[in-house]
């Protein structure tokens, strides 16, 4: 078994341009992604579909980030093929964080224990299911293509390739360094201004809030080795602290769908009662999670941004 690529950090540095650091970031997940692929595969290790799909979205993010430079005309089939590919494993990734984070976390605690474990069951049979359709992305004619023309794209440095026009031509050969600052600027005031109403934010608008502080992790992991790693460390630090947060909030208000799903067709009364106790068990935890956002916040915000040091 090919053994996973654990370092997430692309190897660029302020002495490259900004062609050459794109291709090196996309270079670096791209492998890492194919480090982790058997093990999706097998889905031994629920590790395996979680780290792919994480390096399709860095891809993904990779390409959004690198816009003012690169146009999306250039990149939007690649990200169209990468977005299909994660959602054909979205299916198994959200079992896998139920079953594991959820139904193993409150096995014991809810006293209905034969609706307990009819509800796992259910959730291990379309987890099998759904660990079926991904081993049919990766055998498909669909990836095997995206894998070898991706390849071969990064290796000729296709979006250089492209019909370009002098002045983004030029762009891409300038700094760094120069660009990956304005990137987390811009990056970092969203999150600010996504977060300004955060005591009033509906679930979805915490999702929102999520996902920019995504994008923003992303550009700081990507463009870290630029910027000092002790202060971008501790920026980090406290935008992952803050992200765990958002993270298990989300797949506690997603839990209810999920479960509906499960249900569809079955009226075994211990089943529904412990799959209604179990949704109450989850809310509970949402609202105890959700009072820790004021200080994960505070604690994040007033973090000076390495960057403009």
């Amino acid at each position: 078994m090919t053994k996973p690529l654990k370092n997430k950090t692309a190897p660029i540095s302020a002495k490259q341009s900004i062609s050459e650091a794109f291709g090196i970031i996309l270079r670096h997940n791209f492998e890492y992604m194919q480090s982790w692929a058997e093990a999706a595969y097998l889905g031994k290790d629920i590790e395996g579909v979680h780290q792919v799909r994480v390096a399709f979205r860095r891809m993904r993010s990779t390409m959004v980030l690198f816009r003012k430079a690169i146009p999306r005309e250039i990149t939007d089939p690649w990200s169209t093929e990468m977005r299909w590919i994660a959602s054909e494993m979205g299916p198994a990734r959200d079992l896998d964080v139920f079953i594991d984070e959820g139904l193993r976390e409150m096995a014991g605690k809810i006293p209905l224990t034969e609706g307990e474990q009819k509800l796992m069951d259910l959730a291990l049979k379309q987890q099998k299911e759904a660990y079926v359709r991904v081993r049919a992305m990766f055998d498909g004619e669909r990836y095997k293509t995206f894998e070898k023309d991706f390849d071969l794209w990064l290796t000729n440095c296709g979006w250089f390739q492209a019909d370009l026009s002098a002045p983004v031509r030029a762009k891409l050969n300038t700094s760094i360094r120069i660009y990956a600052a304005k990137v987390l600027n811009k990056r970092v005031t969203k999150v600010l201004q996504a977060g300004e109403r955060k005591d009033q934010m509906s679930i979805d608008e915490l999702h929102q809030l999520r996902i920019e502080g995504k994008k923003l992790r992303y550009a700081t992991d990507f463009f870290s080795p630029m910027f000092g790693e002790s202060g971008m460390a501790e920026f980090n630090s406290h935008l992952k602290s803050l992200q765990g947060l958002l993270g298990t909030m989300n797949d506690v208000s997603v839990m209810p769908g999920l479960i509906d799903g499960l249900l569809e067709g079955i009226k075994d009364v211990d089943t529904i009662k412990y799959a209604g106790a179990a949704i109450g068990w989850r809310a509970r935890e949402y609202e105890e999670v959700r009072g820790e956002l004021d200080a994960r916040w505070t604690a994040f915000s007033n973090t000076a941004f390495p960057w403009l040091k």
